[in-house]
């Protein structure tokens, strides 16, 4: 106990003086290399609905239920990943208890059924152990994959307000023109944004829904009471607008560090439609067809990032990958909301789609694409399922050329400032499982291990990218943190820093290097 409260007296000491002996995060001047980025997201979707992803199937146990999302995890965190994008609300239901809506059918199998335990709580804990940021994904309208209002719960709210469901489609949604429904489905969510430790708010493509052949979404009595004079499509767009602009303001007034993020379909307008549109020649366009203006939202700044499921191959002639990641950049240009694309795992290997995604390197060729536009800040797999099967090794191969040093998640344009003091490295020594490092830090949410070669001194663009990152790990309890460089060689000199991140991973400057000998 004394030794160590030596170790701690002398670290707040070199605390205390560590801006004249240590280099400041990297200036403008720096240039990062772009294989090798310091803050990229690396995601998948767990999607709920219909047992796509967890729980694989309805009625397992809790204690079965919570295995199997461990194991999403753990082969997150093994793959290099550093975010999950898990579903909540997949059918106006939820995964907590909610004092809205009914548990989900998709845990038990029966609406309204307690599963035993607080899947959402449990799925937040276990993230953040891993330091994987949680996105929960809300679907904002979808009330039943069926069309049977009877088969929901009798307290179901689309049961008390039978007026607010629209059928259509084979499946009941609720209807975006009424302003209750709006207000309900803020107040939804928002209850699982006070109530729990969550990331970011994350919707996909969903809005008004997709369009089906001969069928009319039944909102005529809505549009002749609220359209205001608008048309038709303005006003149902106005609604989208009010729901999302709506949710970004309750978001940020409730808790500012949370983020909001949409995953809309990639097309917002097709050239032809509008010459601001994408050089694509898509059937359907998000603006026209789902009423939702996401070029509006990036350029009102209402998101924080946005996610286009850009899931085609480079050269695919209707929709080419290599031309719509550059239309996106140029959409998200210069506004403060990040740019992260949407892949279609579940395209690899899959013999009715184009030859392209036959190549095991498709996707690698991707990301590799990404490099040249800096607006592009990560990447969201589709969906975890489809990662796991890595048909092709295609996962396999992103992570070999791509993943093969960690990342932190980037920083919100809105919530970006200084970051933590500067750690102190107390302890350095080498153990039979690699390079055990301790250090004391005041206030931080996460931990970045930097190793560099012992002959060298740190340089002032040493840490401008990623390329000697070894490590992130989210801050414990107790005075010192630890953290074993597993991958150290035995023999070699490292000179190994850390920085503390705060929870928008704003990182502060690095700690005093410490020289050690593997």
């Amino acid at each position: 106990m004394r030794r160590l409260l030596v170790l701690l007296l002398c670290a707040f000491t070199l605390g205390a003086a560590a801006p004249a002996v240590t280099a400041a995060p990297a200036s403008r001047a720096c240039v990062p290399d772009p294989a090798t980025p310091k803050q990229q997201l690396r995601a998948e979707w767990i999607a709920s609905v219909s047992n796509i992803d967890w729980p694989s199937r309805t009625g397992l146990t809790a204690d079965e239920q919570k295995t199997e999302l461990l194991r999403w995890y753990d082969e997150a965190v093994a793959l290099g990943l550093n975010a999950v994008v898990v579903q909540v609300r997949p059918t106006a239901d939820a995964f907590w208890p909610s004092p809205l809506e009914p548990w989900s059918h998709w845990l038990s199998g029966t609406q309204g059924q307690d599963p035993g335990y607080d899947p959402l709580r449990f799925a937040v804990d276990e993230a953040h152990k891993r330091n994987l940021e949680f996105h929960g994904w809300f679907n904002p309208y979808r009330v039943s994959m069926g069309t049977d209002v009877n088969a929901l719960v009798p307290t179901h709210p689309a049961r008390v307000h039978p007026d607010w469901v629209v059928s259509y489609g084979g499946k009941l949604y609720y209807n975006p023109g009424i302003p209750e429904v709006r207000t309900f489905t803020i107040d939804a969510i928002m209850d699982a944004v006070r109530r729990y430790d969550i990331d970011a708010v994350h919707f996909d493509d969903y809005f008004y829904p997709y369009p089906v052949a001969g069928q009319t979404f039944d909102d005529a009595a809505t549009y002749a009471q609220y359209g205001g004079g608008l048309s038709l499509a303005d006003w149902r767009r106005a609604n989208i607008d009010a729901l999302v602009s709506g949710l970004s303001s309750a978001i940020r007034s409730a808790k500012p560090w949370v983020q909001f993020g949409v995953s809309p379909f990639a097309v917002w307008r097709n050239a032809s439609t509008d010459p601001a549109g994408s050089p694509t020649q898509a059937g359907v366009q998000t603006y026209d067809d789902l009423y939702a203006d996401t070029v509006k939202w990036v350029r009102e700044g209402w998101l924080d990032y946005i996610t286009p499921q850009v899931y085609w191959n480079i050269g695919f002639e209707v929709a080419d990958y290599a031309k719509l990641v550059p239309w996106w950049s140029s959409i998200v240009a210069g506004t403060g909301v990040h740019l992260y694309i949407g892949h279609a795992n579940h395209k690899v290997a899959n013999p009715a789609q184009p030859a392209a995604w036959q190549d095991p390197n498709e996707m690698s060729r991707q990301l590799t694409f990404n490099r040249d536009y800096p607006e592009v800040e990560g990447d969201i797999y589709f969906s975890a399922a489809q990662v796991r099967a890595n048909r092709l090794d295609h996962m396999s191969i992103v992570k070999a050329d791509h993943y093969g040093v960690p990342a932190v998640p980037p920083t919100a344009g809105r919530l970006t400032g200084r970051g933590p003091g500067l750690p102190a490295i107390v302890d350095a020594e080498r153990t039979p499982g690699g390079v055990r490092l301790g250090w004391v830090s005041g206030a931080a949410t996460s931990f970045a291990v930097y190793r560099l070669d012992g002959h060298t001194l740190l340089g002032r663009c040493d840490l401008a990218d990623g390329r000697h990152l070894v490590g992130t790990l989210r801050a414990g309890r107790g005075p010192v943190q630890t953290f074993t460089d597993a991958t150290a060689v035995a023999g070699q000199r490292y000179s190994y820093v850390v920085t503390a991140l705060d929870r928008a991973h704003n990182e502060g400057w690095p700690s005093t290097p410490r020289f050690v000998r593997a």
